[in-house]
């Protein structure tokens, strides 16, 4: 079974006159238990990508799958089943540990208490 399937995802930015294509047709496909990596340079789509597989971002075109879960239908079942942490996500200094996980477990409508057994050992 696969884990990702992807099928002719696009995503653009800007306007009519200064447009940006960040992705075009991209497709592929990633079993489950797989070790797969996306690679390139600055702007080549990478982050994109990795936004729309994860929900936080709506293809312009194309379609996907995520543990067979569609990305728009199945979207909040996906964020149970998917973590993202951008490169420059930081968390905040003058919190403490357990104050920046309370922090952004109400921002995800959770709670700690919820998620225990996957943040005990950090």
């Amino acid at each position: 079974m696969q884990a990702i399937i992807a099928q002719n995802i696009t995503k653009q930015y800007g306007d009519k006159k200064n447009t940006v294509q960040a992705l075009k047709g991209v497709s592929f496909k990633v079993e489950k238990g797989e070790l797969f990596g996306i690679i390139g340079p600055d702007g080549a789509g990478k982050t994109s990508l990795f936004r729309i597989l994860t929900t936080l971002l709506l293809a312009d075109g194309g379609t996907a799958t995520v543990d067979g879960l569609d990305l728009v239908n199945g979207f909040k079942a996906i964020r149970h089943r998917v973590g993202y942490m951008p490169g420059r996500f930081s968390l905040y200094q003058d919190l403490t540990v357990e104050e920046n996980l309370e922090f952004f477990a109400t921002i995800f409508n959770t709670t700690v208490a919820e998620n225990y057994e996957l943040i005990k050992d950090i």
